[in-house]
């Protein structure tokens, strides 16, 4: 496991790359709980720090895969935290899970054999205590708000701090040769909604993004956004 401090409060957390976010103020928030078993050293981590993992009062999931909330349960048993996730990415009725083929997916998880598996690939509304729609601000760094970025998944959210330029995008976009990029697009369910919400995110003033998985870019982001956007017009 890896760990750096991005900006005062706000620290990444690598294991397996796959990344989480654990923000330090009067409480703890943590933003995605990375693969099942990534909990032990987030929690030597926090006690490093002089805190407690019982402190984490929020932990805010980006989308609904399995490498950003497998760590949930293993938490659930040692914080009460409040649990939010984006309410676009939760299955009612017969629609798809939130992975590219979900409606494949979804039949083959609904096989008796095979059912034990579900709660590996995603979670229900019922694990969730805040189901998120978009424009919510959370009083965390100076306003944390919650800005819609599909196409990952159906519901995969950004989390924007204006007042320390700050964008916390979960896989809804990603950093190769240390150029922005689309996110990976076989593992992306809409790839002409991922270009909408580039632009969307092109639109904020950002100069630090962090990404699901690899290393942050720590400034002048927005006019990588930018040129993002304009490569991938359509």
């Amino acid at each position: 496991m890896f760990t750096m401090q991005v900006i005062p409060q706000v620290n990444q957390i690598t294991d397996r790359y796959t990344n989480f976010f654990l923000i330090v103020e009067d409480h703890l928030t943590l933003i995605d709980t990375g693969l099942r078993g990534s909990i032990r050293g987030l929690v030597h981590f926090i006690r490093s720090l002089g805190r407690s993992p019982e402190e984490i009062n929020l932990i805010i999931l980006t989308h609904n895969h399995m490498d950003h909330f497998g760590g949930l349960a293993e938490l659930r048993k040692l914080t009460r935290a409040e649990v939010a996730a984006p309410k676009n990415d939760f299955v009612i009725d017969d629609s798809p899970v939130p992975y590219p083929a979900g409606n494949c997916i979804r039949k083959l998880l609904q096989v008796s054999a095979l059912s034990h598996l579900r709660r590996r690939f995603v979670l229900e509304s019922k694990d969730v205590d805040i189901l998120l729609e978009g424009g919510e601000i959370f009083p965390i760094l100076g306003g944390l708000q919650v800005i819609p970025t599909p196409g990952h998944t159906a519901g995969s959210i950004s989390l924007y701090a204006s007042r320390k330029k700050l964008l916390i995008v979960g896989d809804a976009l990603k950093k190769k040769q240390g150029m922005l990029r689309l996110p990976l697009i076989t593992l992306t369910s809409d790839i002409q909604q991922a270009v909408s919400s580039i632009r969307r995110m092109s639109e904020l003033d950002v100069d630090i993004i962090l990404f699901g998985h690899g290393r942050p870019v720590t400034e002048n982001a927005r006019a990588g956004l930018l040129r993002l956007s304009e490569r991938v017009k359509v």
